[in-house]
Protein backbone atom coordinates (compact mmCIF):
# COMPACT_ATOMS: atom_id res chain seq x y z
CA UNK A 1 0.00 0.00 0.00
CA UNK A 2 1.49 3.32 -1.01
CA UNK A 3 0.37 6.74 0.16
CA UNK A 4 0.75 9.96 -1.74
CA UNK A 5 -0.61 13.32 -0.67
CA UNK A 6 -2.57 14.90 -3.45
CA UNK A 7 -1.87 18.61 -2.95
CA UNK A 8 -4.02 19.85 -5.84
CA UNK A 9 -7.23 18.29 -4.48
CA UNK A 10 -8.20 20.64 -1.66
CA UNK A 11 -11.93 20.04 -2.22
CA UNK A 12 -14.05 16.97 -3.04
CA UNK A 13 -17.82 16.42 -2.90
CA UNK A 14 -18.23 19.85 -1.30
CA UNK A 15 -15.79 19.10 1.53
CA UNK A 16 -12.51 21.01 1.89
CA UNK A 17 -9.33 20.41 3.84
CA UNK A 18 -9.27 22.12 7.27
CA UNK A 19 -13.09 21.97 7.38
CA UNK A 20 -14.90 20.52 10.41
CA UNK A 21 -17.41 17.78 9.59
CA UNK A 22 -19.65 15.33 11.44
CA UNK A 23 -18.97 11.61 11.07
CA UNK A 24 -22.03 9.91 12.68
CA UNK A 25 -20.20 7.16 14.54
CA UNK A 26 -17.51 9.47 15.98
CA UNK A 27 -18.88 13.02 16.06
CA UNK A 28 -17.05 16.18 15.00
CA UNK A 29 -13.72 15.82 13.21
CA UNK A 30 -11.53 17.93 10.96
CA UNK A 31 -10.50 17.04 7.41
CA UNK A 32 -6.72 17.37 7.48
CA UNK A 33 -5.99 16.17 3.94
CA UNK A 34 -7.34 14.51 0.83
CA UNK A 35 -4.97 11.69 -0.09
CA UNK A 36 -4.66 9.21 -2.89
CA UNK A 37 -3.72 5.65 -1.90
CA UNK A 38 -3.16 2.55 -3.94
CA UNK A 39 -4.77 -0.51 -2.39
CA UNK A 40 -4.52 -3.86 -4.19
CA UNK A 41 -3.73 -2.12 -7.46
CA UNK A 42 -6.70 0.25 -7.22
CA UNK A 43 -6.29 3.97 -6.63
CA UNK A 44 -8.55 5.43 -3.94
CA UNK A 45 -9.09 9.03 -2.97
CA UNK A 46 -9.52 9.38 0.78
CA UNK A 47 -10.53 12.09 3.21
CA UNK A 48 -8.15 12.07 6.18
CA UNK A 49 -10.21 13.07 9.21
CA UNK A 50 -8.66 13.87 12.58
CA UNK A 51 -10.70 13.48 15.79
CA UNK A 52 -8.40 15.38 18.13
CA UNK A 53 -10.22 14.62 21.38
CA UNK A 54 -10.26 10.88 20.65
CA UNK A 55 -6.66 10.96 19.33
CA UNK A 56 -7.88 9.15 16.23
CA UNK A 57 -7.39 9.55 12.48
CA UNK A 58 -9.90 8.08 10.06
CA UNK A 59 -9.54 7.64 6.30
CA UNK A 60 -12.83 7.67 4.43
CA UNK A 61 -13.01 6.90 0.69
CA UNK A 62 -14.41 9.93 -1.14
CA UNK A 63 -17.00 7.71 -2.82
CA UNK A 64 -18.32 6.40 0.52
CA UNK A 65 -19.09 9.82 2.05
CA UNK A 66 -22.85 9.56 1.47
CA UNK A 67 -23.17 5.93 2.59
CA UNK A 68 -21.36 6.53 5.90
CA UNK A 69 -23.45 9.64 6.54
CA UNK A 70 -20.59 12.14 6.74
CA UNK A 71 -21.98 15.67 6.66
CA UNK A 72 -21.09 19.30 7.12
CA UNK A 73 -21.64 20.94 10.51
CA UNK A 74 -25.26 21.87 11.22
CA UNK A 75 -26.51 25.33 10.32
CA UNK A 76 -26.97 27.75 13.23
CA UNK A 77 -30.77 27.40 12.88
CA UNK A 78 -30.51 23.62 13.42
CA UNK A 79 -28.28 24.16 16.47
CA UNK A 80 -30.86 26.60 17.85
CA UNK A 81 -33.65 24.03 17.28
CA UNK A 82 -31.58 21.30 18.97
CA UNK A 83 -31.02 23.57 21.97
CA UNK A 84 -34.78 24.31 22.10
CA UNK A 85 -35.45 20.54 22.21
CA UNK A 86 -33.58 20.48 25.52
CA UNK A 87 -36.22 22.70 27.12
CA UNK A 88 -39.00 20.21 26.32
CA UNK A 89 -40.47 17.58 28.60
CA UNK A 90 -38.50 14.34 28.78
CA UNK A 91 -40.18 11.53 26.84
CA UNK A 92 -39.47 8.23 28.54
CA UNK A 93 -41.15 5.24 26.93
CA UNK A 94 -42.59 2.41 29.01
CA UNK A 95 -40.39 -0.20 27.37
CA UNK A 96 -37.60 -2.25 28.87
CA UNK A 97 -34.34 -0.42 29.45
CA UNK A 98 -32.40 -2.60 26.99
CA UNK A 99 -34.72 -1.59 24.14
CA UNK A 100 -34.62 2.10 25.12
CA UNK A 101 -30.83 1.94 25.42
CA UNK A 102 -30.60 0.57 21.84
CA UNK A 103 -32.84 3.39 20.59
CA UNK A 104 -30.73 5.99 22.39
CA UNK A 105 -27.52 4.49 20.98
CA UNK A 106 -28.99 4.57 17.46
CA UNK A 107 -29.95 8.24 17.88
CA UNK A 108 -26.47 9.13 19.16
CA UNK A 109 -24.80 7.36 16.21
CA UNK A 110 -27.24 8.81 13.66
CA UNK A 111 -25.30 12.07 13.61
CA UNK A 112 -28.62 13.98 13.73
CA UNK A 113 -28.09 16.85 16.18
CA UNK A 114 -31.79 17.12 17.07
CA UNK A 115 -32.04 13.37 17.80
CA UNK A 116 -28.91 13.64 19.97
CA UNK A 117 -30.53 16.57 21.77
CA UNK A 118 -33.57 14.37 22.47
CA UNK A 119 -31.31 11.77 24.12
CA UNK A 120 -29.64 14.47 26.26
CA UNK A 121 -33.07 15.78 27.28
CA UNK A 122 -34.53 12.36 28.04
CA UNK A 123 -31.56 11.10 30.07
CA UNK A 124 -30.79 14.35 31.93
CA UNK A 125 -31.37 14.15 35.67
CA UNK A 126 -31.53 17.22 37.90
CA UNK A 127 -30.07 17.12 41.40
CA UNK A 128 -33.57 16.56 42.83
CA UNK A 129 -34.10 13.38 40.79
CA UNK A 130 -32.93 9.83 41.52
CA UNK A 131 -29.42 8.75 40.55
CA UNK A 132 -28.80 7.36 37.05
CA UNK A 133 -27.68 3.79 36.46
CA UNK A 134 -24.18 3.28 35.05
CA UNK A 135 -25.40 2.52 31.50
CA UNK A 136 -27.82 5.46 31.57
CA UNK A 137 -25.00 7.77 32.65
CA UNK A 138 -22.71 6.44 29.89
CA UNK A 139 -25.33 7.10 27.20
CA UNK A 140 -26.09 10.55 28.62
CA UNK A 141 -22.41 11.51 28.64
CA UNK A 142 -21.88 10.19 25.09
CA UNK A 143 -24.86 12.22 23.82
CA UNK A 144 -23.79 15.32 25.75
CA UNK A 145 -20.25 15.02 24.38
CA UNK A 146 -21.43 14.67 20.75
CA UNK A 147 -23.84 17.57 21.10
CA UNK A 148 -21.31 19.80 22.87
CA UNK A 149 -18.64 19.20 20.22
CA UNK A 150 -20.94 20.23 17.38
CA UNK A 151 -22.42 23.21 19.25
CA UNK A 152 -18.86 24.33 20.09
CA UNK A 153 -17.69 23.99 16.48
CA UNK A 154 -20.70 25.83 15.02
CA UNK A 155 -20.79 28.64 17.61
CA UNK A 156 -16.97 28.85 17.89
CA UNK A 157 -17.02 28.15 21.63
CA UNK A 158 -14.89 25.90 23.78
CA UNK A 159 -16.45 22.55 24.65
CA UNK A 160 -16.80 23.67 28.27
CA UNK A 161 -18.74 26.77 27.19
CA UNK A 162 -20.95 24.63 24.94
CA UNK A 163 -21.71 22.23 27.85
CA UNK A 164 -22.61 25.21 30.05
CA UNK A 165 -25.00 26.47 27.35
CA UNK A 166 -26.59 23.00 27.02
CA UNK A 167 -26.97 22.66 30.80
CA UNK A 168 -28.52 26.15 30.98
CA UNK A 169 -31.14 25.10 28.39
CA UNK A 170 -31.82 21.87 30.31
CA UNK A 171 -32.37 23.93 33.47
CA UNK A 172 -35.06 25.96 31.66
CA UNK A 173 -37.04 22.80 30.92
CA UNK A 174 -40.05 21.68 32.94
CA UNK A 175 -39.46 19.54 35.99
CA UNK A 176 -40.36 15.92 35.41
CA UNK A 177 -43.75 15.07 36.84
CA UNK A 178 -44.21 12.47 39.58
CA UNK A 179 -45.77 10.05 37.06
CA UNK A 180 -42.69 10.12 34.81
CA UNK A 181 -40.36 9.71 37.81
CA UNK A 182 -42.44 6.71 38.93
CA UNK A 183 -42.03 5.17 35.45
CA UNK A 184 -38.27 5.73 35.60
CA UNK A 185 -38.10 4.16 39.07
CA UNK A 186 -40.16 1.16 37.87
CA UNK A 187 -37.75 0.76 34.93
CA UNK A 188 -34.80 0.99 37.35
CA UNK A 189 -36.34 -1.82 39.43
CA UNK A 190 -36.84 -3.93 36.26
CA UNK A 191 -33.21 -3.31 35.33
CA UNK A 192 -32.00 -4.27 38.81
CA UNK A 193 -34.04 -7.49 38.71
CA UNK A 194 -32.71 -8.36 35.25
CA UNK A 195 -29.09 -7.82 36.34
Amino acid sequence: MTTRNNKKSASRHGFRTAEYIVYPAHGVGQITAIEEQEVAGTKLELFVINFEKDKMTLRVPVGKVASVGMRKLSEEAVVARALEVLKGRARVKRTMWSRRAQEYEAKINSGDLIAIGEVVRDLHRSDAQPEQSYSERQLYEAALDRMAREVAAVKRLTETEAIREIEAMLAKGPRRGAAVEADVEADDEERDEAA
